[in-house]
């Protein structure tokens, strides 16, 4: 792997598309396009339910975190932080919940907010968006630097 010479040694150097976990939420593995296009981070999600636990607001919902296969499901529960009125690739704007939670790759953690959406239609389960990059470097013409699932 070869960094540039800019390239800061504290981040971890990545590609344009990677494996990524969200630990929290007990998705061990979801592949994630690394888009410096985007904002925000998105995460697939279906049967999307906002609701309180405890006097704080908590969203529930499905994921799929494997691309072509909706017979694994992972069953989430996180805070909401916010809501916010996201415009999508398309020109698109959708209301969003907002959740806070760790995203991890490679040996590294860090916090994120994702907004939950439905993103059936996406090539990717998952966007990492800038708002999330502050620990990354990215370069545009590498796939899967920090690593892959055992069975992929």
């Amino acid at each position: 792997m070869q960094q540039t010479d800019n390239a800061d040694p504290a981040k971890t150097f990545v590609g344009w598309r990677e494996w990524v976990s969200l630990p929290d939420l007990g998705i061990d593995w979801i592949k994630a396009k690394i888009d410096t296009g985007a904002r925000t981070s998105a995460l697939h999600t279906f049967s999307l339910d906002a609701g309180r636990e405890h006097g704080q607001r908590v969203a529930r919902f499905g994921v799929h975190p494997y691309q072509g296969n909706t017979e694994h499901i992972v069953w989430c529960q996180a805070p909401i932080v916010d809501e916010r009125n996201v415009r999508d690739s398309g020109g698109h704007r959708e209301w969003r919940l907002v959740i806070a939670t760790d995203l991890m790759m490679s040996d590294r953690r860090w916090p994120v907010e994702i907004t939950l959406t439905a993103r059936d239609t996406m090539l990717f389960r998952m966007l990492v968006g800038r708002t999330a990059m502050s620990a990354l470097c990215v370069d545009p013409t590498l796939s899967f630097v920090t690593g892959r699932p055992p069975w992929a």
